[in-house]
């Protein structure tokens, strides 16, 4: 029943669909058997479709839930008795009237009750994000704050749960606002200027005041707009990238960090031919890790294409998981990874480069129990065994300090850029902002503090295309 739902809502008109005036109804909760299912309603109508399954009972007090028997608005047929809840706008999620009937998971009581809605006069099945949507255009949540809202719906991780748990609350937006009211203000002292130059009236130094402010404002977008990118990674994944030469023991390292076989482990050397990946909670962050291809030279064709896509995906990598075999450092294949991987990898100048590196010298069961321990490069190392689990401690917790380094403390700081629109609109503030400091006209100055301004409210929602917006709620679930 609901798939029909489903069906028929995206056959409608997109200007039916986000009609004003249409009540709309979908599940709220996950699909599937479950002891409580949410379904919702939004819309002037919600009143109407609480009587409707509630009759002869009046509406519950409001946000209070109250115990009720559902029955079809047709025939009387009793279809559940549940909790419902009564949200009066504009004090409501969306800002409209809504209603909630908190009901038994069981999919023919879901299906009933769904139905039972579809047959009320003025309600239709919601599309997907329709009721955030909604939200949004009753100034109930800010563009950062949906997608804080979407982000916290699809965390896995810890860390994710944090960051968009911090952006839903608005820090985001609130540090967009104070910018956006810092540009009005430098914005007023111009035209004022330009207005009553020749009046006496005119306090002093309202050009410098100006200036100073902006001046701030370019040190606050640039600190921003230089944070390695950090909450968009937190937000898609880290991606680390496990290289090194044959037989190392790299698929091993793959499957004991994600705690599954997702690489074939064999003692033949080549085993590996292309890149295998797998997201993986590590520590609370989240990752994607690559299983790549041993790097050596003259093998056959089909591996030495799988070595060309590992060196094409090394490139790409925000953390480098380098693993050579501890007990054969003078093999000469350890050797040539050492010269032609390790050497440019840590010759790289830290300020200008975003890849982290890791050395993990595996199979250190196969080490002698007496004497030093190998030295094969300058580079810190980590000694583990993959076989006996040796070690895994000790590059665990190396692993959740690189991934804090990557992605930044999502609990402590300024606010995070997670997506690639907040950088878009902060850059071409920036950029604005560069122009009013060369405009040699003041009112062209004053034109270069309008565009700043613009993008700081296209930045939380005001002015946004519709194309834009449809691409923020599309992520969204029916029923959010």
């Amino acid at each position: 029943m609901w798939r029909k739902l489903q069906i028929l809502a995206a056959c409608r008109p997109r200007s039916l669909c986000t009609a004003p005036g249409a009540t709309i109804f979908a599940l709220s909760s996950g699909r599937g058997r479950c002891g409580v299912a949410v379904i919702r309603t939004s819309g002037p109508a919600s009143h109407q479709a609480l009587r409707s399954l509630t009759a002869p009972r009046a509406l519950p007090r409001a946000r209070r839930a109250s115990l009720r028997l559902l029955c079809d608005p047709r025939s009387g047929a009793p279809l559940d008795r549940a909790l419902v809840l009564w949200f009066p706008g504009p004090q409501s999620f969306t800002g409209e009237d809504c209603a909630e009937f908190h009901v038994h998971g069981g999919p023919a009581v879901v299906s009933g009750v769904l139905q039972a809605l579809s047959s009320v006069p003025g309600l239709r099945p919601a599309q997907a994000g329709e009721f955030t949507r909604r939200a949004f255009a009753h100034g109930k949540l800010s563009l950062p704050e949906v997608e804080g809202l979407a982000d916290l719906i699809h965390a896995e991780t810890e860390a994710q749960r944090r960051q968009a748990l911090r952006q839903l609350e608005g820090e985001l937006g609130q540090l967009s606002h104070s910018w956006a009211e810092t540009l009005t203000k430098a914005l007023a002292h111009v035209e004022a200027y330009i207005d009553f130059a020749e009046d006496d009236n005119l306090e002093e130094g309202v050009l410098e005041q100006a200036d100073q402010e902006v001046q701030a404002l370019e040190v606050a977008l640039g600190a921003h707009l230089q944070d390695a990118r950090r909450g968009q990674r937190l937000r898609s994944g880290v991606h680390v990238v496990v290289t090194g030469p044959p037989n190392a023991g790299k698929s091993s390292l793959v499957n004991l960090l994600s705690q599954k076989p997702v690489s074939i482990v064999s003692s033949e050397p080549g085993t590996t031919r292309d890149v295998l990946e797998t997201p993986v909670d590590l520590a609370g962050f989240p990752v994607l890790l690559s299983d790549t291809a041993g790097l050596r030279e003259g093998v056959g064709a089909v591996e030495q294409e799988g070595v060309r896509r590992a060196r094409e995906r090394l490139e790409q990598a925000d953390l480098v998981l380098a693993v050579l075999d501890a007990s054969d450092l003078a093999a000469p294949t350890s050797r040539e990874f050492l010269d032609t991987v390790m050497a440019p990898l840590v010759s790289q100048d830290p300020r200008g480069s975003s890849q982290r590196l890791l050395l993990v010298l595996n199979k250190c069961d196969l080490l002698p129990a007496e004497g030093p321990h190998p030295q094969p490069w300058s580079h810190p190392h980590l000694l583990l065994s993959c076989l006996t689990r040796e070690g895994l401690d000790g590059l665990l917790g190396a692993l959740r300090k690189e991934l804090a380094v990557v992605c930044g403390d999502p609990s402590t700081g300024p606010p995070l850029l997670t997506r690639a629109r907040h950088r878009h609109h902060l850059q071409c503030c920036l950029d604005a902002l560069g122009h009013y400091k060369q405009a040699g006209d003041l009112a062209l100055a004053a034109e270069a503090l309008r565009i700043a301004r613009r993008h700081l409210t296209q930045l939380t929602g005001g002015g946004g295309s519709e194309e834009i917006l449809d691409v923020i709620f599309r992520d969204f679930c029916v029923g959010k």
